[in-house]
């Protein structure tokens, strides 16, 4: 994986540029110059940014946040990762979504005693730029172009939670696992002879968590994959050997087709 560095004047996000479908060998898909918040704003807005945030360190295994903490702040991912869950009624933790650096984290919007909906769990040492909300406001206020950037950002989200709906609530299990799979593809993976290798490490009890499922559900559609050749698995890696088949069976769409940084785990 590549490495981001940050300054407090400015900020670059080292690595390969973002590959599509007919990636090359070896090309890493998630691996970009911009991702997530950062791909919608020029270094002069970044500046801007950088200017109202203060920085935390937080280790693997640590919480950033909970779900029901009270609401008011922007996380600047700057480096490391972070998972995104919620709980359910009947105890049940659920996966939403998978940041890291170049995302934002935090709800805003909200009026009187707001709070998370979700917890926010580190899960690769990671390093955060805080920003408060009301001072975001006023940066929103003063410099109307980065209101403009940053409207464009929240739409996103927005297409983004759509579309996981959309994936998980029209196709079944296996319309949301084949879906969870190409999202993972367009975050995690690196293009092989043998197909696409998602680089990332997940355990089955964690793919069932990101579709509502059981592990024995998931363990079982894995193996209807791996033995319609699918799919394989290496040295515990996920390689998806025939893309076109996963996005048939959640029904992908192709015209327009989802931009990467919507179809993202």
């Amino acid at each position: 994986m590549t490495r981001t560095t940050m300054t407090r004047t400015t900020m670059t996000i080292n690595g390969q540029a973002k590959q599509g479908c007919g990636a090359g060998t070896g090309a890493v898909w998630g691996e970009a110059g911009h991702w997530g918040a950062a791909a919608f704003f020029t270094e002069e807005h970044m500046k801007l940014l950088e200017g109202l945030m203060y920085g935390r360190k937080v280790e693997a295994g640590a919480h950033l946040l909970w779900e029901g903490d009270e609401a008011g702040k922007l996380y600047f991912v700057r480096s490391g990762r972070v998972k995104l869950t919620k709980t359910t009624e009947e105890g049940r933790t659920l996966n939403l979504s998978i940041l890291r650096a170049g995302d934002l984290i935090g709800e805003l919007g909200m009026s009187g005693d707001g709070v998370y909906g979700y917890s926010a769990e580190v899960i690769e040492n990671a390093e955060f730029g805080i920003i408060q909300e009301k001072d975001l406001e006023i940066l929103l206020y003063r410099h109307g172009d980065f209101a403009v950037a940053f409207t464009k950002w929240m739409a996103l989200q927005h297409r983004t939670t759509q579309s996981k709906f959309r994936d998980l609530l029209l196709f079944g299990k296996p319309g949301a696992l084949a879906s969870t799979l190409i999202r993972l593809c367009n975050s995690y993976g690196m293009a092989t002879k043998d197909g696409i290798r998602i680089m990332t490490k997940l355990t089955n009890t964690e793919l069932a968590d990101f579709i509502g499922a059981t592990r024995e559900s998931v363990n079982r559609m894995l193996s209807d994959l791996k033995k319609d050749g699918i799919i394989d698995l290496s040295s515990g890696h996920i390689v998806v050997r025939s893309l076109s088949e996963l996005k048939a069976i959640c029904q992908c769409p192709t015209f327009p087709a989802c931009p990467a940084e919507i179809c993202r785990i």
